[in-house]
């Protein structure tokens, strides 16, 4: 009898585990889930401000007209089908009857147009680039939106995401100053989550939307997203169960090696493909005596990209060589044959350039002064500040660390352009159009728009290029000018491009399709579920 019941009671955990491992029953609805994000957001507005922390809140909030596969292609959203015309001057989308904005408002095709050509087109830091070429959205019928184009951009069917194209109510955002919108930090989308309230220093709630368009979905009750400041208490609180998933850098890096061996926690760099991240040093190439480009290739010698990868970063990144990311090498647009900074001797040619340059070592060995402006992202941003400010000492340069919130660094650089040197970290994206050109493209030197041309450097024959790879169909003639850009842009060096970034994301093995998209915590967690 005892083995009876003994083989009887293995037989039903079996049964058991079978009925709650199936998709079917285990993908119920409930649960909260607790996302850490650091710093907490300057605002709620990714229409104006592509600021690193903002769409890891407001992805869930705001749909695109597209989603993306892990293949990096376009999935329907928004819009349910799209149609382009052959010479690519004309894009068709057909809209989904049955969505709501979270106010009850139904989306038509004029929220598009409004979105499109009064919105992304006008403030949005990327948009402005996406869509140069966007002449007009025709809309006619509620649920057509025709995009018309003055050259063909295919680049643009990979920006259409939550994340980089939210998709705004022109009823609630068509009033008023879009820059200062009351609504701002009050979002309504047509998302799987409604906005319910921001507890600053502490905490934004977000809740279940009932009237989402995919039915069934989405599956948690509540994303409650926390900003922690001390790093040690966000490890604790994920190694504790407390919170559920971080990305972006905000566990430090070598907590993340040690959460990834606990049975409760993965780890993954999966959902950045889309983004794929370069660390930097911008440079104010206006600002004597960064404005002598053999200075800047100095301070691009003194910095020791891997010491910087393996002491700060933990190894979790690999050495950049220039502006466009090697995650491109195999569609021919990336090349490393550039002028080359990580290089045994690079002191040593500092030395000799700033010497050549006329900034010889007066008394204590100090050729001039600046002031190194950290991004404001958390301690291995702050511990960077402070190994860039030894290895530039080795050449004689002595920096000053300077440390603010993120509102008034992004003012600091981007709208008063009152800095010498400042770290940061730039998105390529899917397509060098949509993240390189920002960066350095002359048209792009656009005061008071956050993550463009902050350097304000320009040269017209990389600008020349650029604007031809834009509408190039040919896609060798294409790599053959991104190649020449490389070159141009990394010999000039009006940024230092440290390493490729690969963020670890923690997520509780609780969690489950929480990392579904190539957007990772940039995309709307619809899907995610507790088990």
């Amino acid at each position: 009898m005892r083995k009876l019941r003994t083989a009887i009671v293995a037989a039903v955990v079996l049964v058991v585990s079978a009925i709650a491992g199936s998709p079917a029953s285990a993908q119920k609805p409930g649960g909260t889930l607790v996302q850490i994000t650091q710093p907490e957001p300057p605002n709620l507005a990714p229409y104006i401000s592509t600021s690193a922390p903002i769409s890891q809140v407001t992805a869930k909030i705001y749909d695109g007209l597209l989603e993306y596969g892990f293949d990096l292609k376009p999935k329907p959203s928004l819009a349910e089908s799209w149609q382009i015309s052959p010479d690519g001057k004309t894009v068709a989308f057909k809209l989904r009857k049955d969505v709501k904005f979270h106010d009850g408002k139904p989306l038509t095709a004029a929220d598009v147009k409004f979105t499109i050509m009064e919105v992304l087109k006008k403030v949005h830091p990327r948009g402005i680039n996406t869509f140069r070429d966007v002449t007009d959205v025709e809309t006619p019928d509620d649920f057509t939106a025709v995009f018309k184009l003055a050259n063909a951009a295919p680049y643009m069917l990979a920006a259409l995401s939550g994340y980089e194209s939210p998709i705004l109510p022109k009823h609630v955002f068509g009033q008023g100053d879009i820059k200062t919108h009351p609504n701002a930090n009050q979002p309504i989308g047509t998302g799987p989550f409604k906005f319910v309230e921001w507890r600053r220093g502490e905490l934004v709630r977000l809740d279940k939307n009932p009237d989402y368009w995919r039915k069934g979905l989405p599956y948690l009750d509540r994303i409650v997203v926390r900003f922690i400041n001390d790093e040690a208490t966000r490890t604790a609180a994920l190694e504790k169960g407390e919170a559920h998933v971080a990305g972006f850098g905000a566990v430090p890096y070598n907590d993340a090696k040690k959460l990834a061996q606990l049975p409760s926690i993965e780890v993954t760099t999966k959902g950045y493909e889309m983004i794929s991240p370069v660390v930097e040093l911008l440079i104010n190439t206006k600002k004597a005596p960064l404005d002598n480009q053999k200075v800047r290739q100095a301070m691009a010698y003194a910095v020791d990209r891997q010491f910087v990868i393996d002491n700060i970063w933990f190894g979790f990144g690999k050495p950049a060589t220039g502006l466009i990311s090697s995650n491109f090498a195999p569609s021919g647009l990336y090349t490393a044959e550039v002028t080359k900074y990580q290089v045994p001797d690079g002191i040593e040619r500092a030395n000799k350039l700033l010497d050549e340059a006329g900034f010889p070592r007066k008394d204590g060995g100090i050729r001039f002064e600046i002031v190194h402006d950290i991004t404001p992202y958390g301690p291995e941003w702050q511990r960077f500040g402070e190994v860039v400010q030894q290895q530039l000492a080795k050449v004689g340069i002595k920096a000053t660390l300077r440390y603010e919130d993120v509102a008034t660094w992004l003012k600091r650089i981007y709208s008063d352009y009152d800095f010498a040197l400042t770290s940061n970290f730039l998105y390529n994206l899917p397509d060098p159009v949509l993240g390189v050109h920002r960066a350095i493209h002359g048209k792009l030197i656009r005061q008071g728009t956050v993550f463009v041309n902050g350097s304000q450097w320009s040269d017209p024959r990389a600008d020349e290029l650029m604007d031809k790879a834009t509408i190039e169909p040919d896609a060798e003639k294409r790599a053959e000018y991104y190649r020449e850009v490389q070159k141009i842009a990394v010999a000039a060096s009006p940024i230092i491009w440290v390493f490729e970034l690969n963020f670890p994301t923690v997520i509780n093995k609780r969690y489950k399709d929480v990392i579904a998209s190539p957007l990772g915590i940039y995309a709307n967690f619809a899907t995610a579920w507790r088990e």
